[in-house]
């Protein structure tokens, strides 16, 4: 593949050319969207999005159909599966800081994040390989008469992974390594704002896959929008989906899954509270605001969306977060002394504007303390915006901007927490660590922290659900595995039905 070099800003970057891979061969689409993708720092307009053609992705999905059919990688040993997903693993670690420059530059997300958040690309790969080695898809059990009883988890046919753009790399890894160690033949797309990772992950997972000898169709990447997207959940040789992403595509997908009774599997990211207590430290509640606030640049699934705190010492707690705030540097994602970047694109920029001002007209008050830099890149202050009624700020903004409500009664900062359709994530934060444990059991939300901000889950073998309008089933290092799977039970029973003579 060809690639195209860039200016001395990104010294030795190199932007891969937008490819797709379908049923083993590397070819740059002819299609291109409506969407201009950016340099979201300098707000320069770099190429048109590019989209694989209706013939490319037909083809892609015959290739993956005629790849389960034949049992290739499917019907190798869940052991001989992992150790092609080591081998993609190793190969991946040497790309680890290229990966995290390119989603950087696509993103905005500093290098510094996207870095830390890289280690996940290896080590979803082998996570997933270590899972086939104790032996997730095969139980045994005992049956009354003593007989035994296998529970065989088996792929459920071609899956495809739709990734969204704000961490497009790790997100396609995690996918990626569950569908294949699920034995599936996989399609991913990526998102058309942020192709770039995932185009250099797909060309070394190809690779190692290609030099295993398993045929095409059993790893594929393919590019474009929701037309794309939606030309391939709603293709019946598609068996299972797992999408990660807005409301409305979440909703759409859904729509076209159910009438195959295709296997699915959405994240659609939460209108998340940050409940401080009365007794937590104002200190420690201000780090963790802005952390989660700030964390991807703010466009991240968990990151806070209300900040919910007691009446009394709101002022307090508003103006520790204000000084943490101004003391963030904004730049240059690629520079490793930037805190905080430019979001991802200028339409994403507008829409974030956009949340702001509904918000203002609800009554809302702006307070925002980062410098950020001026000029034509997509840079946005982070935002807390008080008095805005509960009732006005029950969807997610996906920025960096959240709601601030305060409450006198613990009660009161359950309805706030609990007051929209969403359950993905929760935070509480107090002193009394079961004071807050239990209050934090009656937070509606798939995990709840108590007295942390990491971007990590709880835990690494605990589920990450989604609850109401957050998504549909549960990811995990378990989960999103099985969700590519479906259970055949076969033994030896032994018995006759009733009316048998």
């Amino acid at each position: 593949m060809t690639a195209t070099s860039r200016d001395e800003r990104t010294g030795s970057l190199v932007l891969p050319e937008v490819g797709q891979l379908v049923d083993g061969e590397w070819h740059v689409p002819d299609e291109r969207l409506d969407l201009v993708l950016e340099d979201p720092f300098r707000g320069e307009r770099l190429d048109a999005a590019v989209a694989s053609d209706e013939a490319s992705v037909e083809r892609a999905v015959q290739a993956a159909h005629d790849a389960h059919e034949s049992g290739a990688w499917a019907d190798r040993p869940p052991v001989a599966r992992a150790e092609v997903l080591d081998a993609v693993a190793g190969a991946l670690e040497a790309e680890l800081s290229r990966l995290a420059e390119l989603e950087a530059f696509a993103t905005g997300v500093p290098v510094r994040q996207t870095s830390i958040v890289g280690v996940i690309v290896p080590g979803a790969f082998r996570l997933a390989a270590e899972m086939l080695r104790a032996g997730i898809l095969l139980e045994h059990h005992e049956g009354p008469a003593g007989n035994p009883v296998e529970v065989h988890r088996l792929p459920l046919g071609p899956a495809l992974c739709l990734v969204p753009w704000n961490a497009p790399a790790p997100m396609a890894a995690h996918k990626v390594a569950s569908s294949l160690a699920a034995g599936a033949a996989t399609i991913l797309k990526p998102s058309e704002f942020a192709p770039y990772a995932t185009t250099e992950l797909a060309r070394t997972v190809g690779s190692v896959l290609a030099d295993a000898g398993l045929p095409g169709g059993v790893f594929q990447l393919v590019q474009g929008g929701p037309g794309v997207g939606g030309r391939l959940v709603n293709d019946q040789r598609i068996r299972a989906v797992s999408f990660t992403g807005g409301l409305a595509g979440g909703r759409a997908i859904a729509a076209a899954c159910a009438s195959d009774f295709t296997a699915l599997q959405l994240e659609l990211g939460g209108n998340n509270p940050l409940v401080v207590l009365p007794d937590a430290d104002p200190e420690d509640a201000a780090r963790s605001a802005v952390d989660l606030l700030t964390t991807l640049n703010g466009q991240w699934c968990r990151a806070l969306g209300r900040l919910v705190l007691p009446a009394a010492g709101a002022q307090e707690i508003l103006e520790l977060v204000l000084a943490r705030l101004a003391l963030l540097q904004a730049g240059d994602p690629l520079d490793e002394a930037t805190d905080l970047g430019p979001v991802v694109h200028s339409v994403h920029l507008a829409r974030l504007r956009a949340a702001i001002a509904e918000r203002t007209r609800a009554g809302g008050v702006a307070h925002a303390s980062t410098h950020v830099p001026e000029g034509p890149g997509h840079f946005l202050a982070p935002t807390l915006l008080t008095g805005v009624p509960v009732e006005q700020s029950v969807h997610e903004i996906f920025g960096p901007v959240a709601t601030v409500h305060t409450y006198d009664t613990e009660e009161q900062a359950l309805a706030v927490a609990n007051g929209t359709p969403y359950g993905l994530e929760g935070y509480v934060l107090g002193e009394d660590t079961e004071r807050a444990l239990s209050f934090a059991r009656r937070v509606r939300a798939g995990e709840v922290k108590v007295n942390g901000s990491s971007i990590m889950s709880l835990h690494l073998m605990t589920p990450r659900p989604a609850w109401g309008l957050s998504g549909l089933g549960e990811e995990g290092t378990v989960e999103t595995i099985r969700a590519f799977t479906g259970a055949r039970v076969v033994g030896v029973e032994g018995g006759h039905a009733l009316h048998a003579r």
